[in-house]
């Protein structure tokens, strides 16, 4: 029986039977598992920690205080000893199992600790691809300088005609000796104005296959011929930037893997990002769903009750605890599968495409229950107007939900390929 299938008799169970069985799902805990005492010792150090540690302001919204914050924070956890948890101990990381990693990510949006903000590339993309593709020469320079916050990555990889289709992507790099000269456009690129270096993905065989002439390197953003242009998001912020390039020289010996062989690096990259990277965001919105349980129980609507007493409400919460649950799941599933194999694989896709679905829908219930509250409903760093905004772009962001089914449909699934 499919995942899907499981939820959806789950939900309409719980919405047909009486109410009061409905009520004590909706106050059942999402899931439970048992811990080691070693375990549990360390959610109790983690806990201790992040309770002494976390900043007590809240993060900027823009400008050069954001990196001053972010780099802040990234450097107190590694002089802590939590930075790069899940990275080997040989690169400086905690080396966590995926388990104890489960553990931080639960204490961790319990502790409503920062968004890792702009140090995500380098920590999730970048340093764990450098881990797996990198030489030693790569590793030993830049994975210390992610860690303790030295140094920003951001991701060039979409362009305007190259988004979803990521292997028709045009920006060119033409070799000159021991230089990759490069031109082109990239779009979508998070951070990019305060960056020091970038994953970057170019073309440098235009006659090969559109799979087969690409090349994954590591750009120093200081380099003479880039430019970069702020994009304004909806939220206000300016997180996405254009970047252009006019005779970028790069050196060769900044190619990860092989020369042309930037598909199957760049496959690893995203295979992180679809992973295990969005752990922390789905702890999160499990504690999301049980405030929205509460606030329905405290608010009262236009008619005069409480919004948990609106049927419709109900079932909507109900629907949402249902997969939460079915998304926990599947997230376990997936760390078991990485602690067998090592490495992230296409049921990632998965994860990611069923998490997005269910921010957006858990942030419009939330709409629903608070009204004309929300417009100054204190939530998460910016509040919920701002988190529901935001998360337009969790169905577009590392692959958009249409290409998240097609990696569903031909590599777990083992279907056609679409046309």
């Amino acid at each position: 029986m499919l995942l899907r299938d499981c939820i959806f008799k789950i939900v309409y169970y719980y919405s047909s039977v009486t109410k009061k069985s409905t009520e004590k799902f909706l106050r059942s805990p999402v899931m439970d598992m048992d811990f080691s005492k070693q375990e549990e010792r360390l959610r109790d150090e983690i806990r201790t920690w992040l309770r002494e540690n976390i900043p007590k302001d809240r993060r900027p919204l823009e400008g050069a205080d954001v990196c001053a914050y972010d780099l802040s924070w990234q450097r107190k956890q590694y002089e802590g000893g939590w930075a790069g948890i899940n990275w080997p101990s040989e690169y400086g990381g905690r080396g966590l199992s995926l388990i104890q990693q489960l553990i931080w990510y639960e204490e961790y949006a319990n502790a409503d600790a920062p968004d890792v903000g702009i140090c995500f590339v380098g920590l999730n993309h970048g340093g764990p691809t450098l881990i797996y593709r990198g030489d030693e020469e790569q590793k030993g320079f830049h994975l210390p300088r992610i860690l303790n916050g030295e140094s920003i990555w951001c991701q060039g990889f979409s362009e305007p005609g190259a988004g979803s289709d990521l292997a028709s992507l045009g920006t060119r790099g033409r070799i000159e000796g021991d230089e990759i000269v490069v031109n082109g456009h990239k779009i979508w690129t998070s951070y990019a104005q305060y960056a020091d270096y970038q994953e970057l993905l170019i073309r440098t065989d235009p006659e090969a296959s559109k799979h087969k002439g690409l090349t994954w390197l590591i750009c120093d953003m200081r380099s003479s011929g880039i430019t970069v242009r702020p994009i304004r998001m909806m939220t206000g912020e300016h997180d996405f930037c254009e970047v252009f390039y006019e005779d970028v020289r790069i050196p060769l010996r900044n190619v990860v893997g092989e020369l042309h062989d930037g598909w199957s690096v760049a496959m690893s990259t995203l295979s992180f990002e679809r992973g295990t990277a969005f752990l922390a965001d789905q702890v999160r919105l499990a504690r999301t769903v049980d405030l929205l349980i509460d606030l329905a129980k405290d608010t009262v609507g236009p008619e005069g009750r409480r919004r948990i007493d609106d049927d419709t409400i109900v079932q909507s919460l109900s629907v949402l605890r249902a997969q939460v649950a079915g998304l926990r799941a599947m997230a376990y599933a997936g760390v078991s599968r990485i602690a067998r194999t090592g490495l992230p694989g296409p049921e990632g896709s998965m994860i990611r495409l069923y998490l997005a679905q269910i921010l957006q829908s858990a942030h419009q219930v939330g709409m629903e229950i608070l009204g004309s509250r929300m417009l100054d409903f204190g939530y998460g760093q910016q509040g919920w107007v701002f988190d529901y905004l935001y998360h337009f772009a969790s169905s577009i962001g590392g692959g958009t939900s249409e290409i998240q089914r097609e990696i569903i449909g031909e590599r777990v699934l083992g279907l056609p390929r679409g046309r």
